[in-house]
């Protein structure tokens, strides 16, 4: 419900397109959105019948003022828009991480001799920019690159001719040393040319370039040129190969997709010239716990292409975008040409939207890994775990146990260990069980336990190392089980807890209400960590024996088919499907078999 002195702003608030930014009581910028009718936008914040997220209510709940701009045009609003969320960072907004001062690659081509470098400013001054890139390692990668095919100089001295001596650059290759007068001005500004061509996309002209160049050195006989040159084709011939994606594509596009976890997202750009994967930036946005996707990607879109040097002609999309007509005029707009946009749903283009989210993905898993393997996350996790368990010391060792199996069939029970937080695969054990028939994952669980303790008083190895918390996959039921089994083992005073999946609810002894953690906890993110591991370690263990089992059981029957056929058939087709399929040719020139036994097992299978 909006206060006597929001509801009286609203009243004067004109029926025109505008930006319109929420403050709260400090007049600290909560939030700035954009609107084709300031009016209507802003209301429907407040309305009576208004479904808000809860990010939007918590939002709305500390307004106390509202400031806005109005505009000529809806373009002329989404560009205010960006610059406001860009000097202000708005809580509410999402945001690009870290998007100040984005890096490019510049080429100065006012200079006499260009350089081609690093730099966070964009200017209207007459230079080439290529770029944003995600970061300072990812530019220098790129200039690294360049620098080992195309020989352009990196230094800042004045270039005369008449220096006595070249540097280090010329004498390894990598640059043609006009300080010296080694090269002439057309000649350096056809190399500035295909670093040019390079960093667009048209390697294959560059190529054909250099082969031309290549081939009039060597009818003038001056091989130390062409084979200067040689190198050089071979090198940029390697790139354009690592280049090459597995989808066919044709023309310019970048292809965007996102994936999304709690209040951030990390979003990765494939950018394809010329039908080739020239390289690709992954990008975290901030401020995105229930928000829309066709609104995350609308962020993006917007606060990544005002920063863009170069717009492409297609944008490949994995959701379609809110406001998707003013961002298309604002792009082509930036351009100077036509700009499409397409949510792909079948075909090559699909495919390739469902490779960038994949790539999205991992890059998400990764970048949450990197967060949490900091030392101070890490250092928090472990105290909170502490605090919150009432655990008599820091779990320093703490080891996640979990059980896989369906209907009691290749039952199986996995050990995975963190040590001060972070992963140790030399400690991870498998259990294959064996007492326990039917599908009784208490008892499963008990039994794992009792072999793990029970090594642990007969072993001098890792086995030895008592933890300094047990961390069971379940609930209540799984975690008394437990207690049972380490109980009869005698390390009833180990610490232990179980973590439920479906509200990530903690159950620890002797107290009935489980512990709930905030969603942004790092020791609960520790915590999920290690259980999704344990399931990871203990799923991949269980797959493995039921498809063993499956082929095993369908092998066994066939009359003339021991112990020793099987194994050279599972080595040499890996599955059953593949022995069924197989020519019957094939299947008698296996080792040790037959065109008899061939064709007894094809009128098995």
């Amino acid at each position: 419900m909006a206060s006597d002195y929001i509801t009286e702003q609203i009243r004067g608030l004109p029926s025109r397109p505008g930006v319109y930014l929420f403050k709260d009581a400090e007049g600290n910028i909560l939030y700035v959105g954009k609107a084709a009718n300031l009016r209507h936008r802003v209301s429907s914040y407040f309305g009576a019948g208004q479904k808000l997220t809860p990010k939007g209510e918590r939002m709305v709940s500390k307004i106390g003022d509202l400031e806005y701009f109005v505009t000529t045009s809806e373009q002329e609003a989404l560009i205010l828009e960006l610059n406001l969320i860009k000097r202000h960072h708005p809580h509410y907004n999402v945001r690009l991480k870290d998007d100040k001062s984005f890096p490019y690659l510049k080429i100065d081509l006012g200079e006499d001799w260009p350089r081609v470098h690093i730099t966070r400013r964009l200017e209207e001054n007459g230079g080439r920019y290529f770029g944003p890139f995600a970061s300072a390692k990812s530019v220098r990668q790129t200039l690294k690159l360049l620098k080992g095919i195309f020989p352009f100089r990196s230094c800042t001295r004045t270039i005369t001719g008449a220096d006595p001596r070249a540097c280090l650059e010329y004498d390894i290759g990598h640059c043609l040393a006009p300080c010296i007068g080694l090269v002439s001005r057309q000649e350096y500004a056809e190399v500035i040319k295909q670093v040019i061509l390079f960093l667009e996309g048209k390697q294959a002209r560059v190529v054909k370039q250099l082969k031309g160049r290549m081939n009039r050195a060597a009818e003038a006989l001056d091989f130390e040129r062409a084979s200067r040159l040689r190198d050089q084709i071979q090198a940029l011939e390697r790139v354009v190969e690592g280049q090459r994606i597995a989808t066919t594509v044709k023309g310019e596009q970048d292809v965007i997709a996102f994936e999304e976890d709690k209040d951030q997202a990390c979003v990765q750009v494939f950018f394809i010239r010329g039908g080739k994967l020239i390289g690709r930036e992954s990008f975290v946005l901030q401020g995105t716990r229930y928000e829309e996707p066709g609104q995350i990607m609308t962020s993006f879109i917007q606060q990544f292409y005002a920063s863009s040097p170069q717009i492409p002609p297609l944008l490949l999309l994995q959701h379609p975008m809110a406001d998707m007509a003013t961002l298309q005029g604002w792009l082509q707009s930036k351009r100077g040409g036509r700009v499409k946009i397409q949510v792909p749903k079948r075909g090559k283009k699909r495919q390739l939207v469902k490779t960038v989210a994949e790539n999205a993905r991992q890059s998400l898993e990764q970048l949450k890994i990197k967060q949490l393997a900091s030392p101070k996350a890490i250092s928090a996790a472990l105290g909170e775990i502490k605090e919150k368990l009432n655990l008599p010391r820091l779990p320093s060792r703490i080891e996640g146990y979990d059980i896989s199996d369906i209907q009691g069939t290749a039952a199986v029970g996995s050990m995975v260990v963190f040590d001060k937080g972070k992963p140790k695969p030399a400690h991870y054990r498998r259990f294959r069980i064996k007492g326990v028939s039917g599908a009784d994952d208490y008892a499963m669980l008990e039994e794992v336990l009792k072999r793990r303790f029970k090594r642990a008083s007969a072993a001098s190895d890792s086995w030895a190392i008592m933890p300094d918390l047990v961390l069971i996959d379940g609930g209540k039921g799984q975690l008394n089980a437990a207690l049972q089994a380490m109980e009869q083992m005698g390390v009833a005073s180990v610490p232990a807890a179980s973590l439920a999946k479906e509200n990530e609810e903690l159950f620890i002894p002797r107290r009935k209400e489980p512990i709930v953690l905030p969603r942004s906890s790092h020791g609960l993110q520790l915590l999920q960590r290690l259980r999704d591991e344990a399931h990871r370690f203990a799923l991949g263990y269980h797959q493995r024996l039921r498809k063993k089992q499956s082929f095993a059981s369908a092998l066994d029957t066939i009359p003339g088919i021991g112990p020793k056929r099987k194994r050279a058939l599972i080595r040499q087709f890996g599955s059953v499907k593949a022995i069924r399929e197989a020519p019957l040719e094939e299947l008698a020139g296996a080792k040790g078999m037959s065109p008899k036994l061939a064709k007894n097992i094809k009128e098995h299978l």
